[in-house]
């Protein structure tokens, strides 16, 4: 079946408290994208975020993020007040998110809610308290002891409470034992607002699409919580973190920071956590899209505290055994595999034998001067085409830069005449591929240039990840005029 969807994390929606939740907003661009002819809303992680501020550093890969968590609908509940909501200034720029405005009064405004909260009596909540406790228990701790120790990263809290010394945990768990809960009302919350939204999206059409980081933080609950899940050395410390080696995009390489898993471990108990994450992930989407892909046949591992990326080398993976495992023990799950980079033929076989769909960027297509494996006319149905991802510049961006050859080449491929648009001409192109699903960024039906780009990888900017939608751009005309795009390329 021949879908399209449109790629917009939720914090790019407008809303009035600084940041795109699961409110009001979240529902009305559902209904656009049904107006729109979409089958599919591509979002980012979800996870708290962490350093940088960057979905893909979340401090728990079980939890929700608490700043997508809407106001009004705790107040609707009876839990805020609209003067505590209005209490602080949330942003003077409506496009832009403050992620500092967000970390110093977000869980204050949750807080007040908590303190309404009658968690005694609210049988949900005991529910899904004791439903998740199997990671919510040493998430909340962590959350907790975070904050107790001003935010310094795990490693440097006192010893007995970073080697998880039982006497040492029980006596933080008294200790902290309100805030624990404030954390487990938090991700409460946040489950039952994603709920309602998810089935709105589902009594509308609308699959959502998530997106799994294949690596997580070192700084965060699922490594201080089970360390042995890591390549880290007697004092806890990583071996070797992640990244990707030099190329045309970094001359240094990518120098992500993350421990790399012990895969042998892991393969030994069944790829256990790997399943439990993949399945809590299916509570909140209908597709999975698995971030570096490639990462799984195998991984650049960099020797711990070296400045670049440069030094790194490849290491075989957990391959087959892995995608065979998640095959069995998920199997009506849909998954989309992240394939960009470094693509070698284990690498591609790998990807092949899985059956996932992978990923086909236009940008990537169109930056040349000769047909590559990124334009349409190499594509096979099962893929996902994309303009372009998070990590790209939005297409109005990327065509006013474009150089000379290449822009040559795009105009002559997609046989454009003089006046002709080359972002319309682009998208165009990837609606009519072969393609089972085109997904396009929101920005790029907008036709925003460099303001509204995600993300630069590898670059810490104060410019990543808080571009918003603003209110009112999602109009009936822009939904008409995707809607008769849609349905000229057979894809409602």
């Amino acid at each position: 079946m021949r879908q399209s969807g449109i790629l917009m994390h939720i914090s790019s929606l407008p809303s009035p408290y600084g940041i795109g939740t699961m409110g009001r907003e979240a529902y009305e661009y559902v209904d656009f994208l049904k107006k729109a002819g979409q089958t599919c809303w591509q979002l980012l992680p979800i996870n708290p975020t962490g350093y940088g501020d960057s979905p893909y550093q979340g401090m728990s890969t079980f939890a929700g993020n608490p700043f997508l968590i809407d106001f009004d609908l705790l107040k609707n509940e009876g839990l805020l007040e609209q003067s505590e909501i209005d209490k602080y200034n949330w942003g003077q720029d409506a496009s832009r998110v403050d992620y500092g405005i967000m970390f110093e009064h977000r869980f204050e405004t949750l807080y007040a809610a908590f303190n309404r909260f009658d968690k005694t009596t609210n049988l949900a909540y005991k529910s899904y308290v004791e439903g998740e406790k199997w990671w919510l228990d040493d998430f909340a701790l962590f959350m907790s002891l975070k904050r107790h120790y001003k935010f310094a990263p795990w490693n440097t809290w006192p010893r007995d409470i970073r080697l998880r010394k039982e006497k040492a945990l029980e006596e933080a768990k008294r200790e902290h034992a309100v805030s624990m809960d404030f954390h487990r009302f938090i991700q409460y919350e946040f489950a039952k607002q994603w709920a309602f939204l998810r089935r709105h999206a589902f009594e509308n059409g609308i699959k959502i699409i998530g997106d799994v980081p294949i690596y997580v933080p070192y700084d965060s609950a699922d490594v201080w919580s089970c360390p042995s899940n890591y390549q880290l050395d007697a004092n806890l410390n990583p071996v070797v973190v992640a990244g990707c080696p030099p190329d045309a995009f970094a001359k240094t390489g990518q120098l992500w920071g993350n421990p790399i898993y012990d895969w042998k471990k892991m393969k030994e108990d069944k790829f256990s956590w790997w399943i439990k994450r993949l399945k809590k992930t299916t509570q909140f989407f209908d597709v999975v899209r698995i971030d570096h892909f490639r990462g799984l046949e195998s991984y650049w591992a960099i020797p711990f505290g070296d400045p670049t990326a440069e030094n790194g080398k490849w290491v075989k993976g957990p391959g087959k055994a892995l995608i065979n495992t998640i095959k069995k023990e998920l199997p009506d799950v849909s998954f989309i595999a992240e394939d960009l980079g470094f693509l070698t033929p284990a690498v591609k076989k790998l990807l092949k034998d899985s059956g996932f769909p992978g990923m086909k960027v236009l940008e990537f297509g169109f930056d040349a001067t000769e047909p590559n494996e990124y334009t349409p006319d190499a594509f096979t149905e099962n893929c996902v085409c994309y303009t372009g991802t998070h990590d790209n510049e939005t297409l109005l961006q990327w065509s006013e830069r474009i150089d000379p050859k290449s822009l040559k080449f795009t105009r002559k491929y997609l046989k454009l005449k003089k006046n002709d648009d080359i972002c319309d001409a682009i998208i165009k192109a990837g609606m009519e591929s072969k393609a089972d699903l085109f997904m396009a960024q929101m920005q790029d039906y907008l036709k925003i240039g460099a303001e509204g780009r995600m993300n630069r990888p590898s670059i810490l900017s104060p410019d990543n990840w808080v571009w918003r939608m603003t209110k009112g751009a999602d109009s009936d005309a822009l939904a008409e005029h995707i809607r008769k795009l849609t349905k000229k390329a057979n894809r409602i």
